[in-house]
């Protein structure tokens, strides 16, 4: 990992009075904590992960696509991205109707669908007018920032 990206890291978790941040990048995790000592000095934490044996998930039926196919789609279409890193849901909970479908037509401020990140959930605006032509993102499935979620027509 980058020097100049820990120290950053690191600025921020004194700055914001956070206790604690834990960062995975690629396959190298870095945690920083801040000791109890009245000085508060953050201390890191720097692991490379184990080669590990677990089991994947059987890899679901549907076709998702994938990070750079996304990235091509929103040059030729036009999409609506997603403004932070979470996991994606399509409804206020389990059990409630999808906030859109396809074919929904949508007003620039109505709400699209949720992204949690952290434990807080954020809900995500229409940023134009249109209508839903595909939903990219499956219910409950990680997204990055500035991944398109939507195609919007």
């Amino acid at each position: 990992m980058d020097l100049r990206k820990l120290k950053k890291l690191i600025d921020l978790v004194e700055e914001s009075g956070i206790s604690e941040l834990e960062l995975t990048e690629g396959e190298e995790k870095v945690k920083i904590c801040r000791s109890n000592s009245q000085e508060p000095q953050p201390q890191i934490i720097h692991t490379q992960p184990k080669e590990s044996n677990t089991i994947q998930p059987p890899k679901s039926k549907e076709k998702s696509i994938s990070t750079e196919e996304n990235k091509d789609l929103s040059r030729k279409e036009k999409t609506i991205d997603s403004p932070m890193v979470g996991t994606f849901y399509r409804a206020a909970s389990p059990d409630a109707a999808p906030f859109i479908d396809i074919g929904t037509t949508v007003k620039k401020g109505d709400i699209l669908c949720i992204v949690e990140a952290m434990k807080l959930l954020n809900e995500i605006e229409c940023d134009q007018d249109g209508t839903i032509e595909k939903i990219l993102v499956e219910n409950g499935q990680p997204v990055e920032f500035g991944e398109p979620l939507f195609v919007i027509g």
